[in-house]
């Protein structure tokens, strides 16, 4: 792959006075025309070997372009607060939003590139690293963005040159570090276990450019070309709308077995009964969050369910035995017009606690195979490929040591016409009933289907759901209570 840029192109200063003014004319003029459309954002990736001129080039096209609608993000080693979420969250989080541009001088490709180079990680799990990465790509495409990916190359010889004239300056040899000398003793390695991630992550939406780095003119006239002809080539043919593909049969269809009828919601708890096993699990969750060990773990609870199932209450009781300091509720309505310029998890990205912290999402991120699929919010395709986005994302979670518990409430449709007629009578419960409510109510069947689709496609290993029945609001609580403790105890 990096054969062909080993060419030795380079560009006189003629060559540069002559295009470079019309280059940065029409790459301004390309960035105001998709500021003004906000249709999609840029997401442009500045990537190559230590001293192949990264920085200049992302300096540069800051100076061609106005600075004011570009996001630039340099980054290295993660810090304290970005070790304790997925290792994506860093990156989820400096995505930019629709109409601006987002610049990555160091992206999701340097850590596993790094970590396999050294040794630290097995060609199979870098392949899986890079599997992840481009499922990541797609899922940032599919919501519209446009990614353009640059490699700057430098062969062997020319790196060590490089290296050696940045040391010599006085006013460079800042930018030359013991570890860029450590990765030079490294380069066969580096050059084959980069080769392999772009080959793996080069796909037609977001094909990998590699671009040589030996003379700086030609670097960067090359990279400020390309990027307008990428910008130019989606503004005047914007991306086509996704083929709606005829969904698999509703899995409650499959086999006639419908999961949420074969709950028991006959079962009750007495009173006298609740209280002693409400104060019995609400202090042992207390003590659960001072053990030592859970300042290492972050909790994420997903709280859904039919309107009126409880979920108010039953987070209520967890938020009473917990440290106000350490939890947090999120709750969850339609999105702003900040979230609606963002990919559609990045509004529950953005609420991951640190370790030792809860965040309680009351409605969460399956919103979309739900009410969004049910409504006709989104297209089928959009909630048909949300199902493996959020596999993914909760995969992400665990495997950083997230303990992340769903639980989904239910109630039958004549309790459920009980509790709305209640709150509609009483004055202070008047806020918990909409028309909205009612509107879903008609639309039982259908939301019926998508829980049971929902429930079969995302119930993973290790993320399962669990179902709670809230027929009987107090066996609902202990139940979760219960599950929560479990579940917090053998993560400890």
């Amino acid at each position: 792959m990096f054969e062909s840029a080993e060419l030795g192109h380079c560009i006189d200063k003629e060559v540069w006075k002559k295009e470079v003014p019309a280059l940065r004319e029409a790459l301004l003029d390309a960035q105001y025309d998709i500021f003004a459309a906000k249709k999609f954002p840029v997401i442009i990736l500045i990537a190559g070997v230590d001293g192949s001129g990264k920085s200049a080039v992302v300096s540069t096209l800051n100076e061609w372009m106005d600075p004011r609608h570009i996001q630039v993000n340099g980054l290295d080693d993660p810090s304290d607060e970005e070790l304790e979420r997925p290792h994506m969250w860093r990156y989820w989080r400096l995505l930019p939003p629709k109409g601006k541009m987002g610049i990555f001088d160091g992206s999701w490709y340097s850590w596993p590139i790094l970590q396999r180079a050294n040794g630290h990680l097995n060609s199979e799990r870098m392949d899986q690293d890079m599997e992840r990465v481009r499922r990541f790509e797609q899922m940032l495409i599919d919501e519209g963005a446009l990614i353009i990916k640059f490699w700057m190359h430098l062969s062997k010889k020319t790196q060590e040159k490089r290296l050696i004239k940045l040391e010599k300056d006085p006013k460079t040899r800042w930018r030359v570090t013991e570890r860029d000398w450590k990765h030079f003793k490294l380069y066969d390695t580096f050059r084959e276990v980069s080769e392999r991630a772009l080959r793996l992550t080069s796909t037609a939406d977001a094909p990998w450019i590699v671009v040589e780095a030996t003379d700086e003119r030609y670097q960067q006239l090359t990279v400020g070309k390309v990027l307008l002809e990428r910008l130019r080539a989606r503004l005047d043919n914007p991306a086509p709308k996704a083929v709606v593909v005829k969904a698999p049969p509703s899995i409650s269809s499959i086999d006639g077995v419908n999961i949420l009828s074969s709950l028991d919601l006959t079962q009750k708890l007495e009173k006298e009964d609740y209280e002693k096993q409400l104060e019995k699990l609400q202090g042992e969750l207390n003590l659960l969050t001072r053990h030592k060990d859970f300042k290492s773990h972050s909790v994420v609870l997903v709280f859904e369910g039919v309107d009126a199932a409880g979920k108010g209450g039953s987070i209520r009781r967890i938020t009473q035995a917990i440290d106000a300091r350490v939890c947090r509720i999120i709750p969850i309505a339609a999105p702003t017009e900040e979230e609606r310029a963002q990919p559609y998890l990045w509004r529950f990205w953005r609420h991951l606690p640190r370790a030792g912290k809860f965040a309680i999402f009351d409605r969460s991120w399956y919103g979309r195979v739900l009410v969004e699929r049910v409504e006709g919010f989104c297209s089928e395709a959009d909630w048909m490929r949300a199902y493996g986005e959020i596999n993914d994302f909760e995969h992400q979670l665990v495997r950083n040591g997230t303990i992340l518990m769903k639980f989904w409430l239910t109630i039958s449709q004549a309790e459920q016409l009980r509790r709305f007629e209640e709150r509609q009578a009483t004055s202070f419960k008047r806020f918990k009933i909409t028309e909205e409510d009612w509107r879903n109510r008609e639309k039982w069947g259908l939301y019926e289907n998508a829980i049971c689709d929902m429930l079969e496609r995302t119930s993973t290993e290790i993320a399962p759901w669990t179902l709670v029945e809230s027929e009987d609001k107090l066996f609902g609580r202990i139940k979760i209570l219960k599950a929560l403790c479990r579940k917090i105890e053998a993560a400890l």
